[in-house]
């Protein structure tokens, strides 16, 4: 399984409806800045998201165009998986693949992060994701796309870890951050892996060596969720999900979705 794979796939209606019937009836995007209390750091995102009937697909971008993303709406979803952004090409495909499977009624299992200010969801979430990955103590995490919160239950879970981004820069204990995913990857045990990959084209790459190195891929995804768990049993282990609306744009109860096993 490749992503070209799962285009094809899609564009020849072999996952569920026909693609050339789902139109997309609302394009935007979200803005965020947070700094949650009592963390020293602030952080911006970006994420283009496209609705195709009742689902949304996202992904993550450093920045678009109120026109590229006005652009979408009402294209069908053939047109979309080739245009020249990769990320409306991700949002399109995480959009239709849901629409065609749903979370709710594909995933193994649903988990609710219940309401609490930003640092709390924040931990919520991040706990049931290394819940997820369930690393051993000793054991060693190359954590690709650096989530503070997720750093600090694998630092409760006695797992050390590689803190890996695009953007460089450090962590909330002013670790490095290491811009080189592949390099880092032999000297750790497991990969934690930001759906993120999969909209910057860093993913197959990414999987292609841990597999090729025996290392388990989990994957957490707001960007890609609907992707990524076509993946497992080829290459990656486990996908946490997450759809829009995202658990930092909401104070009440959002949920999660749990896959160990392929979609059916």
């Amino acid at each position: 399984m490749t992503l070209d794979d799962l285009f094809d796939l899609v564009r020849t209606g072999g996952l569920g409806p026909s693609p050339a019937r789902c139109s997309v009836s609302v394009a935007f995007t979200t803005r965020q800045g947070a700094r949650h209390a009592t963390r020293g750091r602030s952080y911006r995102n970006t994420v283009v998201s496209l609705r195709v009937e009742e689902a949304v697909g996202s992904c993550a971008v450093e920045d678009i165009s109120d026109e590229e993303v006005h652009g979408c709406v009402g294209a069908a979803v053939p047109d979309l998986l080739d245009h020249p952004n990769p990320a409306i090409r991700t949002a399109a495909l995480d959009a239709y693949l849901a629409h065609a499977r749903p979370h709710h009624s594909s995933a193994t299992r649903s988990v609710t992060i219940g309401p609490g200010n930003s640092l709390a969801k924040s931990l919520a979430r991040a706990r049931a994701v290394v819940d997820l990955l369930d690393p051993a103590p000793g054991d060693r995490v190359l954590v690709v796309g650096v989530v503070n919160s997720l750093l600090h239950h694998l630092r409760e879970r006695g797992a050390t870890y590689v803190p890996c981004d695009l953007r460089g820069g450090r962590t909330e204990w002013d670790e490095p951050v290491t811009t080189d995913a592949l390099g880092a990857l032999e000297g750790c045990d497991l990969v934690l892996a930001s759906g993120m990959t999969v909209g910057n084209g860093t993913f197959e790459p990414l999987l292609r060596h841990a597999a090729d190195a025996g290392k388990p891929v989990v994957a957490f995804a707001q960007t890609a969720g609907a992707v990524l768990p076509w993946f497992i049993g080829h290459g990656v282990r486990a996908v946490s999900a997450e759809p829009y609306p995202f658990f930092w744009l909401d104070g009440g109860p959002t949920t999660i979705h749990h896959y160990a096993e392929r979609p059916s």
